[in-house]
């Protein structure tokens, strides 16, 4: 088969792997059209080596022979892996995924990508911008297709401002305050914090033990955004919060008039209580991008890098933490 044929009836394989499970797409290798899905509610494990190569194979092997059993003898083309935790725990990954996937399938190309990259690619594709993605944490990422630029994702001790757990633990604080009879404090948000966690005497009890602490606190975050319309305080924490997400925006976006930025994340479910100050904030920090919806998710941006690999059309830049590329040009 020549490589026109093969690119013609080639597949591509993209695997989105984070904290609440793995999905893996088949898709065709022109024009990325998705053939099936398979999704695990189970998380890659972590160990001493980083993400388990091991466990990950486990999981994503026998799930793609799934996939491609309706398939016959397609070849698969490329596969991209976009894993949260990549940058610093993907060593054993990079190690060992590459000879695995060309044992399986025969593949010669593969990506390995932050779930970052994933989702910028998901969100904006190939062109130059910004993606803030938001949920529990908060990381922005942002390229003008020669090198990448990163803000914050520094976890919720050290960063992730404005995100779901900045935001939960902001409206915590602010519970916190009116059972104390301080200033800056909110009833609204104390009568929420004690009928979700229980009498306010007893949260950092109930708190402080979590090893989930992040995802107990932006938890709270949906009960800041019911209270906005009414509570200056609650609103003022999304506003607060907006101005951090534009920052981290500001903060990578490259210059030019072709530069875009998109949100993506369940952060900004949050709806207009957030998305309102936080347009406005764009506007002024990066008003020479135009903000976008976001096209897909990382999972659809896996997809898009292994089939943009699979022809030779990948634009975005590789980079030693962010994006890896195994393989050679197609033949």
């Amino acid at each position: 088969m020549d490589s026109v044929d093969e690119h013609a009836e080639g597949l591509v394989v993209g695997v989105d792997s984070g904290g609440s499970g793995l999905r893996i797409a088949l898709a065709d290798a022109t024009g990325g059209a998705v053939l099936g899905t398979v999704a695990s509610r189970e998380p890659v494990r972590t160990g001493p080596g980083g993400i388990s190569a091991a466990h990950f194979l486990e999981q994503v092997l026998p799930a793609v022979r799934e996939l491609l059993a309706p398939h016959g003898t397609r070849p698969v083309l490329a596969v991209a892996v976009g894993a949260a935790g990549m940058a610093t725990l993907g060593e054993e990954l990079r190690a060992e995924l590459p000879g695995a996937f060309a044992v399986a399938w025969g593949v010669r190309r593969l990506a390995l990508a932050a779930d970052a990259v994933t989702a910028y690619a998901g969100a904006l594709g190939q062109h130059p911008g910004a993606v803030v993605a938001g949920g529990t944490g908060m990381i922005a990422l942002g390229t003008d297709l020669a090198s990448w630029r990163r803000a914050d994702g520094w976890g919720h001790l050290l960063g992730d401002c404005g995100s779901g757990a900045w935001i939960g633990r902001a409206g915590l604080e602010a519970a916190m305050r009116a059972h104390d009879g301080r200033r800056g404090g909110s009833e609204a948000l104390l009568a929420r914090a004690e009928k979700l966690f229980g009498p306010a005497a007893g949260l950092p009890g109930a708190l402080y033990p979590r090893t989930d602490r992040p995802a107990v606190l932006a938890s709270f975050a949906p009960e800041v955004g019911r209270c906005a319309a009414d509570d200056p305080v609650a609103a003022g924490i999304l506003g607060r919060a907006a101005r951090h997400v534009a920052e981290a925006a500001e903060a990578v976006c490259p210059d030019g008039p072709d530069a875009r930025v998109a949100l993506t994340g369940g952060l900004f479910r949050l709806g207009d209580p957030l998305l309102v100050p936080l347009r406005a904030a764009l506007a002024e920090l990066v008003p020479h991008a135009r903000t976008v919806t976001a096209a897909g998710d990382p999972l659809a941006g896996a997809v898009a890098l292994a089939a943009g690999l699979a022809g030779g059309t990948l634009r975005l830049p590789e980079d030693p933490a962010l994006l890896r590329l195994f393989g050679g040009e197609p033949a």
